[in-house]
């Protein structure tokens, strides 16, 4: 068989340190059967949300950047369909990776599927079945233009038979006749492999930022429902601010831009108060193997990000996800994460009950065995074998 020729696109934080796995992979287990050519869409433009990940994480440079930037979603996703659909007419790869669900996935996936390019979907099949979320609506545009979807987690899966994909299909594999599978998380793999690192490299981090272990909660904030809602906004983090200080605890807040600007505009006051609480340190964007190392130290997690809750359950870390709905409802089941949206009364109720937890939560292995990426790539070279 010869070598197959992956495009690997990315183009939102997470997207870039989930395309690490795949990298390593790849490095690691198939150099002579593999070639990697990586596409970055930009649409995560600044330096601290993307560059900074491809040097500290040993990730190598995109052989593209689209540039794109931000725009509405209309716009922006255009100008990723145009710029993909040229590379994949030059570099004319055997297959289009695609991860989560950013506007840079769906246009992948458009792009891909126009030009008869089968599609392979990291994260298939996750739903908060709510489509007024842009990022549902991608999900499921990607799932159905993919020839291969792996699934992350038993409920994914379940989600993918649900809408009328079949475990049993049979090679050969096409958009029109798919397979699934169970994989475990490749975000796992990252947790495992990057610990360690983070350990090595950010160990003054705590000291910066004078909190010790077990001592403070992570709060991150930057979904435009939450960003882009002031009653909300200011809901949570009074409430947040009260609580830190009823309970003598330190909240951590890397804060996305589009947080900061919010504050500063929209709730001078609550900025201001906030700023001057010695119980609240906002800080900008962190790296990676930063949050990983605020991840694994702090006492209790408080987000709305779906990255961070599954990090947050890799780290054993009780969390408060700021939303009406999770695609990681293991978790809620699980009931190491509840679901609070913007309610001053549920985020008061979840953070003193973890707080004044007194036994241990179980934290089973819902993401499989830390392998994912490897297993996903020796799929794709399945696909292939016989042509």
């Amino acid at each position: 068989m010869s070598r197959i020729k992956l495009l690997n696109i990315v183009g939102a934080r997470p997207q870039i340190i989930k395309a690490s796995a795949i990298s390593r992979a790849v490095r690691m287990h198939f150099p002579e059967d593999i070639l990697e050519v990586l596409v970055h869409t930009g649409q995560h433009y600044d330096k601290e949300m993307s560059d900074v990940f491809f040097d500290e994480l040993e990730i190598h440079k995109p052989d593209y950047n689209l540039g794109v930037g931000s725009a509405g979603h209309g716009k922006q996703t255009s100008l990723m369909i145009t710029g993909i659909e040229e590379i994949i007419l030059k570099e004319k790869p055997d297959c289009v990776i695609l991860y989560g669900d950013t506007n840079s996935s769906l246009a992948g996936a458009i792009a891909a599927s126009k030009l008869h390019c089968p599609v392979v979907h990291i994260e298939a099949r996750l739903r908060s079945f709510n489509k007024t979320m842009p990022e549902e609506i991608n999900r499921i545009m990607c799932d159905h233009s993919s020839t291969l979807l792996f699934a992350p987690t038993n409920a994914a899966f379940k989600n993918l038979m649900n809408e009328g994909f079949r475990p049993e299909n049979s090679p050969p594999y096409t958009i029109s006749n798919p397979k699934i599978f169970l994989t475990g998380d490749i975000m796992y793999d990252n947790t495992l492999f990057y610990s360690e690192l983070a350990e090595k490299k950010k160990a003054g981090l705590l000291d910066q930022l004078s909190v010790k272990k077990d001592e403070y909660v992570l709060v991150t904030i930057h979904r435009d429902s939450n960003t882009d809602d002031t009653d909300k906004l200011s809901a949570i983090l009074s409430t947040l601010m009260h609580l830190a200080e009823l309970n003598n605890i330190r909240l951590i807040m890397p804060f996305h831009p589009r947080t900061i600007v919010s504050l500063k505009t929209k709730l001078i006051e609550l900025h201001r108060e906030l700023t001057n609480s010695r119980f609240v340190s906002i800080i900008p964007p962190v790296s990676f193997l930063e949050m990983i190392l605020l991840e694994k130290h702090c006492r209790m997690i408080i987000t709305d990000s779906g990255g961070v809750q599954k990090e947050s359950h890799f780290f054993k870390k009780p969390c408060i996800v700021l939303r009406k709905e999770t695609e990681w409802v293991e978790l809620v089941v699980n009931g190491t994460a509840k679901l609070v949206d913007a309610d001053t009364y549920k985020i008061t109720e979840e953070f003193i009950h973890f707080m004044e937890l007194k036994e241990g939560l179980d934290y089973p292995a819902f993401y499989g065995d830390g392998k994912a990426a490897e297993f996903i790539l020796g799929e794709i070279l399945q696909l292939f074998e016989n042509r």
